[in-house]
């Protein structure tokens, strides 16, 4: 499997001109996602760190282009990662809105650990499910079929945090009180 170390998706960072703000929102995404993986590696040990780090870092690197092209970033996202020799990574960024599958039966995966980091920061922030859902909802909620399909995802998102947060010995509204600042843009200036 092919991963782009943390220098190699700054690269592609600065490559794609990405916002300053949607890089300090990707930052602070992997950093959620590498506190989860290393939490839940004891009841899952095949989770891969990097892979969920590296993705989650690029969840985002079309988005910037995206205001203009109106594209589903998500899918420009992963097929650009996927062309460029890294499809588990472009996977996962795929899936970073919505999963193609959610259940709870199943070991817990490098999408679901991005899917749901993402939906739990705001800007770059950590911050409650709920309070992330009333941003999505009135800045993407414009139609209904967009406010059902948020309806949705939520339900799912639920669900995928209860699955993640039964393995782990804290709650998540404590979760922000974990995550440091592991990552920093500034390290690969």
């Amino acid at each position: 499997m092919n991963i782009p170390s943390k220098t190699e998706c700054f690269k592609l960072i600065k490559k794609m001109d990405m916002m300053d703000h949607i890089i300090d929102h990707s930052i602070m995404v992997s950093n959620i996602a590498l506190f989860l993986c290393l939490k839940l590696k004891n009841h899952f040990p095949n989770l891969d760190t990097r892979l969920a780090t590296s993705a989650a870092l690029l969840h985002d690197i079309t988005k910037t282009r995206s205001f203009d092209t109106k594209e589903s970033h998500s899918e420009t996202g992963g097929l650009m990662l996927t062309k460029l020799g890294y499809p588990e990574v472009g996977d996962i960024i795929r899936q970073h809105v919505i999963l193609d599958s959610y259940g709870n039966d199943s070991p817990a995966s490098e999408q679901e650990i991005v899917n749901y980091s993402d939906k739990r920061v705001l800007h770059d922030k950590v911050v409650s499910l709920n309070k992330r859902l009333e941003y999505i909802k009135l800045r993407y909620g414009t139609r209904k079929e967009f406010k059902d399909r948020i309806q949705i995802m939520w339900a799912n998102t639920l669900n995928l945090e209860n699955k993640l947060f039964c393995n782990l010995d804290i709650t998540p509204d404590q979760l922000s009180e974990y995550v440091d600042n592991e990552i920093k843009k500034e390290d690969y200036a």
